[in-house]
């Protein structure tokens, strides 16, 4: 059948192409993908290429599609799988398979399966590894977001704390502890903060630290520290280490004087990396969650307080099956809302160029829906391109009523009334 997808040729080389699918084997299964979300790390492969980890050397002959945080319906099932799924069934996956040792995954190494398609054929691996997952939620967005999301769920366990002369890490951030989001007023930094404040293991205190006032304000709309502070007893405070003549001391000064238990960096920047371990307490644990393109990327650490203090740093890199159950979970429970962390969508036809200038690009995530024309839009000029086109009006209308967040309403008038480019 007929497809169209983004697909990774070459470093910094993605063409939005139309092809053929192969016809699916008995192990495999075909999904149209509704929506996907573009994270930093298709950034990364899109400009590296085949130096990148995940993509195959022969990218060049067998093009890769580009997108792993996706979600959309099935269409047709191999054999060996009918009795567990079924064409209708909504889906998402956990891209991250680590399949027999490899670091394969969707939206990086595959010729037939990713994200920014209108069709895909999931491989056996997918569903040998239990990634592929019912989805019974309204709004795919959700379901797409539940990846970017299960990665900083899996971060916040992965991290762990120790007791001298005890030889068994206790695993988990500290409950009640005080946790610091460094460089976190981004759509990753916003998905830690509200799982933050409403998991189960939650800290006493967080603080998101960020350069960027403008994100740092709409962070501070979205979570008001005094709601936050009513509704879970939890401390938050939003600081500006950028305007600070000495962020190590204001933000230990914000820790109580203590240090923090837990900190999360989300940016590969040298200053960053050691800001993060200068704030930590006792028994600190930093995870470096933000892969650097350098392969050299080093960063000055205490190296003192991590033989005295018991400092410790580890990184993360996604999530597991488990965190992305937990977070669609969560997300059916409106104990999370993964909305906060998008501020533009747009159609198959923006991908590409949305992936090759990312960083480039202000905000949060961007929201791709693969059956849709539309140019990358952010949220917030929804209103202001209604003189142009009607449809943005009532669009505008929708997101201005839901606190200028996306949300199913917004899916639903989209999908509706924006041209399929089948």
């Amino acid at each position: 059948m007929k497809a169209k997808a983004v697909r990774l040729h070459a470093a910094n080389d993605l063409r939005l192409e139309e092809f053929e699918l192969p016809p699916i084997k008995d192990d495999e299964v075909l999904v149209r993908v509704v929506s996907d979300s573009i994270c930093m790390s298709t950034y990364k492969c899109a400009t590296l290429g085949v130096d990148h980890k995940r993509v195959h050397e022969d990218v060049a002959e067998h093009p890769a599609i580009m997108g792993h945080e996706f979600a959309g319906d099935i269409v047709e099932v191999g054999a060996k799988w009918a009795d567990r799924f079924k064409p209708g069934m909504k889906f998402t996956i956990q891209p991250a398979l680590n399949y027999k040792g490899t670091m394969w995954s969707p939206g990086y190494s595959y010729e037939f399966c990713g994200g920014d398609a209108t069709y895909c054929i999931l491989p056996a691996e997918v569903m040998e590894c239990d990634c592929l997952l019912e989805y019974t939620g309204e709004a795919y967005y959700q379901a797409s977001l539940a990846e970017p999301m299960s990665c900083s769920i899996g971060a916040f366990h992965a991290a762990y704390h120790t007791q001298m002369g005890v030889y068994e890490h206790e695993m988990g951030i500290r409950e009640g502890g005080k946790l610091a989001i460094v460089a976190g007023a981004g759509p990753m930094g916003l998905g830690a903060l509200t799982y933050a404040l409403h998991c189960d293991r939650r800290p006493s205190l967080v603080v998101v630290a960020d350069i960027n006032q403008d994100r740092l304000d709409r962070a501070a709309e979205l979570f008001p520290p005094a709601e936050i502070k009513a509704e879970t007893g939890i401390d938050l405070m939003f600081i500006n280490n950028g305007a600070c003549d000495d962020p190590v001391a204001t933000l230990r000064e914000a820790s109580g004087g203590t240090g923090f238990d837990d900190v999360l960096c989300y940016a590969p920047v040298a200053p960053v990396v050691t800001l993060s371990s200068a704030i930590m307490g006792r028994d600190g644990c930093l995870n470096f969650f933000a892969g650097p393109t350098d392969k050299q990327f080093s960063a000055p650490i205490n190296f003192y307080e991590v033989h005295y203090g018991s400092h410790h740093v580890m990184g993360t890199t996604g999530g597991n099956t488990a965190d992305m159950v937990e977070s669609l979970e969560l997300t059916a429970a409106d104990r999370v809302d993964p909305s906060v962390m998008v501020t533009h969508v747009g159609g198959l036809d923006a991908a590409a160029d949305t992936t090759l200038n990312l960083p480039k690009i202000p905000g949060g995530k961007k929201l791709i829906y693969t059956h849709i024309s539309m140019p990358l839009t952010a949220l917030d000029d929804l209103r202001s391109k209604a003189a142009e086109d009607k449809r943005y009006a009532s669009l505008a209308d929708i997101v201005e009523a839901n606190r200028g967040l996306w949300c199913p309403a917004a899916e639903r008038y989209l999908l509706e009334h924006w041209a399929e480019t089948e």
